[in-house]
């Protein structure tokens, strides 16, 4: 199956597979494990922070984060159309304790006037500003340029408020501005990063920041249930994912630059080739026909995908899927809009 659902679809590498087999391992809960010692320390230093922690998937990392910047009944300040916001479950609201208030992004990017305009003073009828939040590369698959985050921290800085960084896809975001991952989240109190979003690994992200934050959100990961014991065997991919799989980026956003082009060559088929920024390509079909229909004959043709969001389709190119897959997936599209 050629599956573009999304990146987090990818098989483990053979490399990785061995390394977790061999992985020596403790019990993280009391700190004694080497491997996610390791990984936590290299991913530290390859984001320029002063300690990080091993975290079970993305959201976990997002939420954590939340729960250790604010205090109950604070204020975050964040896009609408960012992934805490839109694909988070409500979590922020269960977990921290806390209101979302959200501006309206310009395809992911913050005016940094309403920011501003939207940090609380102190009043008895206000809540707290605690949190800006930030995130790149964004969910809607485009990369926000390093001025942007840094006009941002800088504000956030003169109001005294943490900005945290949703860097889920942030290699991807580092790839396609052709700078280092630390380049980024300089402009940023706390980051998170997933290992198995384009990386191949089968599970985990990282949280890091200063050493007093790490330390804060570490209780709250055994807080959360996220103490995971020999969790080295999932490290032990993790660092192969940060060695190894950041170097190969490029491949995933060239495929999906060929697949959107080719897409949109076809009849009835519009894609936003100026949000193909990363592995992600957005399109919209212009022909009414049957979704659940389309999904399904995807699949009986060896493609897996997702159903539209707010009648847009993503498909998104992964370790995975080979540049001689291309030509299949626009063929059997081409087929079925011209059934």
């Amino acid at each position: 199956m050629i599956d573009l659902r999304s990146d987090t679809v990818t098989k483990p590498t053979k490399e990785m597979r061995e390394a977790m087999y061999n992985a020596v391992v403790g019990d993280d809960v009391y700190g004694d494990d080497p491997t996610v010692n390791e990984l936590e320390s290299y991913a530290a230093e390859l984001v320029g922070k002063e300690a990080a922690i091993f975290v079970p998937s993305g959201t976990f990392g997002n939420q954590v984060s939340l729960l250790t910047h604010c205090n109950r009944g604070d204020e975050v300040i964040l896009g609408d159309d960012c992934h805490i916001v839109q694909h988070e479950v409500g979590a922020s609201s269960v977990i921290a304790g806390v209101q979302l208030r959200t501006l309206k992004s310009d395809r992911g990017i913050l005016d940094v006037a309403e920011i501003k305009s939207k940090i609380r003073e102190e009043d008895i009828h206000f809540p707290k500003t605690g949190l800006i939040c930030v995130e790149n590369a964004h969910s809607n698959g485009r990369v926000i340029p390093v001025d942007v985050l840094k006009n941002i921290y800088a504000v956030a800085q003169e109001n005294n408020i943490p900005v945290h960084l949703d860097g889920a896809r942030l290699f991807n975001a580092a790839c396609t501005l052709k700078t280092e991952a630390k380049e980024i989240a300089k402009h940023c109190d706390s980051v998170m990063f997933c290992l198995s979003k384009g990386l191949c690994a089968p599970v985990g992200s990282i949280v890091a920041g200063s050493r007093d934050f790490i330390d804060k959100a570490r209780k709250n990961r055994k807080l959360m249930g996220g103490g995971l014991r020999q969790s080295g065997i999932l490290a032990a991919a993790g660092l192969v994912a940060l060695r190894e799989m950041t170097k190969r980026l490029h491949v995933d956003h060239d495929n999906a630059k060929l697949l959107g082009e080719k897409l949109n060559e076809l009849d009835n088929v519009n894609v936003f080739l100026e949000d193909t920024h990363i592995s992600m390509v957005f399109f919209e079909i212009t022909k009414d026909i049957d979704y659940r229909h389309l999904v399904d004959y995807y699949n009986d043709n060896g493609i897996k995908v997702n159903g539209p969001e707010n009648g847009v389709m993503r498909f998104v190119t992964n370790n995975d899927v080979k540049e001689e897959d291309i030509d299949y997936i626009v063929e059997c599209t081409d087929k079925y809009l011209n059934r």
